[in-house]
């Protein structure tokens, strides 16, 4: 286990945190990473892997029409997977893992990462390089960080739920 999923597990576990992940981009991968953590079924709520953009817009509430690759598809996904999920904080992965470039020509390796939590939204852009395999594995482990910062300051519900452990 990397030390951002161990610190990441440490926060959620001492905070009572509920966390959830959103992907489109990472396929699975970051769900996997984090359902790896430490007690995870005590803390982590799941994830969605959501490519067609119809799926965006009818699971998790995506605007019609708005571009995949774009800080604010990013926004979207992590609100949606948050509400989805009643998570204390969820990150969204989107953005164009390559070879070549998206139909609305992003250049490969541009990726979006996107946070919700109650008090608000917010993205991240990054400029990835490598083959698509290599931008998968960089976008998780920028994902993972970006939970645990959040995880830091995001306010837990409190007793309006119950924890059940898988």
């Amino acid at each position: 286990m990397s030390d951002g999923l161990q610190r990441l597990s440490e926060i959620a576990r001492e905070r009572g945190l509920r966390l959830s992940v959103v992907e489109s981009l990472t396929s699975g991968r970051l769900a996997s990473a984090v359902g790896g953590g430490d007690d995870a079924g005590s803390w982590f709520g799941g994830g969605v892997v959501a490519y067609q953009s119809a799926e965006k817009e009818r699971i998790l509430g995506v605007t019609p029409g708005l571009d995949p690759c774009s800080a604010e598809c990013a926004e979207q996904l992590a609100e949606g997977g948050r509400r989805l999920f009643d998570a204390d904080l969820c990150v969204a992965t989107t953005g164009v893992g390559g070879p070549g470039p998206d139909d609305n020509g992003h250049p490969p390796g541009t990726v979006y990462l996107g946070w919700a939590t109650a008090d608000g939204v917010g993205h991240r852009m990054l400029s990835l390089t490598g083959d698509p395999i290599e931008v998968m594995e960089a976008t998780v482990a920028a994902a993972v960080r970006m939970l645990s910062l959040h995880a830091e300051e995001a306010q837990p519900a409190g007793p309006r739920r119950t924890s059940v452990s898988a």
